[in-house]
């Protein structure tokens, strides 16, 4: 008898074994499922993110509100200037004294340009997305606006930045001023820029300028002299504090408050979206992290 029970015991034990490994076979006993990724809390008004490969929006927060854009309206600055027929990114343009008085009567973020230096289109592109030039941004939209008066050429260009938006079918942009100084009426959204910077990345030059740290532009002085400028730091802290970051601009305001449109890639995915309205240069930048952080779990 004592034989038997212990025979009994042996083939019920061997028969655990077997179901179990069978069960282990076919996934029946399968590990604890993956926490579900948290949607981050931004302290942007407004933020968007999207697969830059495939255009699948990955994160939303009031991303169709209309908000004021601030300096990443240069994104559009730049793309128009790189759109032109026939583009010689070496051309030479002189600075004017309209573009300093411009600087001082706003306030405005500056590259420090001097009246009557010569200034190569490449570097002016530097100039208004590195240090955010806003005499830089003046001096593009006064080369490649049209017109017989100042006032009229940039009158065009600024029309040539609506007309970019609504080529890219765009309803929630426009633009009233070529560097986001706005009038009244400059404003887009977070899926809105996005798509705009998104547009501009394909182009070479600006995919260059955007992830430069920093620039150093040799100039041609009235006098005929070569003059190096002072370096063009970035103002996108990203490129420096997140890995994988390729660009794109920030931007900042009173009524703008703190805002950054950012795209990093990693393991072969690219990443790009817009944060508007934040609090502070450290929230906008650690609202970004949040985001890109998320977009690459997905």
């Amino acid at each position: 008898m004592i034989t038997g029970i212990k025979g009994t015991r042996v083939r019920r034990a061997a028969a655990v074994v077997v179901t179990t490994g069978a069960m282990i076979a076919t996934g029946a006993l399968s590990a604890a499922p993956a926490q579900a990724l948290t949607t981050p809390t931004i302290a942007a008004k407004g933020g968007y993110v999207m697969n830059n490969g495939t255009g699948t929006s990955l994160y939303t927060k009031k991303a169709d509100t209309r908000l004021s854009t601030g300096s990443t309206t240069k994104i559009m600055t730049a793309k128009v200037v790189l759109a032109q027929p026939n583009l010689n990114l070496d051309a030479k343009v002189t600075i004017q004294k309209a573009y300093s008085d411009y600087i001082v009567a706003n306030t405005a973020s500056s590259a420090h340009l001097i009246v009557g230096d010569k200034v190569t289109v490449r570097q002016l592109l530097f100039g208004l997305m590195l240090p955010s030039g806003c005499d830089a941004a003046y001096a593009l939209a006064d080369k490649f606006g049209t017109g017989t008066t100042r006032a009229a050429r940039v009158k065009s260009f600024i029309g040539k930045m609506n007309t970019s938006a609504k080529n890219l079918g765009l309803t929630n942009t426009h633009f009233d001023s070529f560097d986001g100084i706005g009038n009244g009426s400059n404003y887009s959204t977070p899926r809105d820029l996005t798509k705009i910077a998104s547009s501009a990345m394909k182009n070479s030059t600006f995919k260059t300028v955007v992830k430069t740290k920093s620039y150093t532009a040799k100039t041609i002085t009235k006098t005929g002299s070569t003059r190096t400028m002072g370096k063009w730091t970035n103002t996108n802290g990203l490129l420096s504090s997140y890995s994988g970051t390729i660009g794109v601009k920030t931007g900042s305001g009173a009524e703008a408050k703190y805002c950054l449109v950012f795209a990093a890639t990693r393991n072969g995915k690219t990443v790009i979206g817009t944060v508007l309205a934040s609090t502070s240069i450290t929230a906008r930048e650690s609202d970004a992290k949040k985001l890109m952080n998320y977009a690459f779990a997905k």
